[in-house]
């Protein structure tokens, strides 16, 4: 069988059968707090395992998770397209996320967000040629007090963010 291309729609059958195992042993503990007819509402903590496990919650993992919890790719999509903390893409190495709401956005985010699609040459939602860096644009990371805000790896909230600590931010991406 040729290896799982991420970037491609395809079967959840085609994915890498160690990592579906992997899935499959992550999720049963928690459908174990659903009643079995309503384990589709499982949605959610299912794409989060799927997309630890296989990098995003593209196409794929989509019809996994829709598989397991017994309802419709169609229901799998629409969540992980609704949420913004999933991704049906592969990001690169470093995500960064970067708040244009209205706190961010008086404090300059939104000419932030400029500056830094110019320097990694993307759009929102792009990837550097060298795959380091995704950078995204959100509606609230909720430091409306602390703004402008951004979110480093889903991990590391960066705030009161200066376009001098924005470079310092980026210098640490390795």
């Amino acid at each position: 069988m040729p290896p799982h291309d991420p970037t491609k729609p395809g079967d959840w059958k085609d994915l890498p059968k160690d990592q579906v195992a992997r899935f499959d042993a992550a999720l049963a503990p928690v459908l174990q707090r659903y009643p079995p007819d309503k384990k589709e509402a499982a949605m959610i903590p299912a794409l989060r395992i799927g997309q630890e496990i296989f990098g995003h919650a593209g196409t794929a993992v989509q019809q996994l998770c829709a598989e397991r919890l017994g309802t419709s790719p169609a229901r799998a999509e629409e969540v992980a397209t609704f949420y913004v903390m999933f991704h049906t893409h592969p990001t690169g190495k470093h995500l960064l996320e970067i708040c244009t709401n209205v706190s961010c956005c008086l404090a300059g985010a939104d000419r932030m967000f400029e500056q830094l699609k110019r320097r990694l040459g993307v759009e929102n939602g792009g990837t550097t040629k060298d795959g380091r860096i995704t950078l995204r644009e959100v509606e609230c990371l909720g430091s409306c007090g602390t703004a402008p805000a951004v979110l480093v790896d889903e991990k590391v909230m960066e705030e009161r963010v200066s376009p001098q600590k924005l470079e310092t931010i980026l210098g640490g991406l390795q």
